[in-house]
């Protein structure tokens, strides 16, 4: 078999971004070139993924479950499911979610080269 599977049940959750939100590692560092990770992102109500960048990678985030706000220095956008984000290397950002409810998301990061 030339294609590579992978199923549900070895993705397992662990913390994400010190504890704030929860993530299940879809693709691992390097398994298709150029691409750092593929995560299954989680952040609870209430909750943020704080100010930060990505000093060497490019981000890619799809909505798949709920509304809240994406910030970086230029100002505040709403997302809702089925939005996508691209997060340019080197450029800050904050994720909140400012609901009751836990939110997904597909989070892609390929090296910057």
């Amino acid at each position: 078999m030339k294609v590579i599977k992978k199923s549900g049940p070895t993705f397992n959750r662990e913390d994400a971004h010190g504890g704030s939100g929860g993530r299940k590692l879809l693709l691992d560092d390097r398994e298709i070139e150029n691409v750092q990770g593929m995560t299954y992102g989680y952040l609870p109500g209430g909750s943020e993924f704080a100010l930060h960048l990505h000093e060497d990678m490019n981000e890619v985030m799809y909505v798949l479950k709920g509304s809240g706000t994406v910030r970086d220095e230029d100002g505040t956008y709403d997302y809702q499911p089925g939005d996508l984000f691209i997060f340019p290397a080197g450029i800050e950002h904050e994720i909140t979610n400012p609901t009751d409810e836990e939110h997904e998301y597909i989070f892609v990061r390929v090296y910057n080269s």
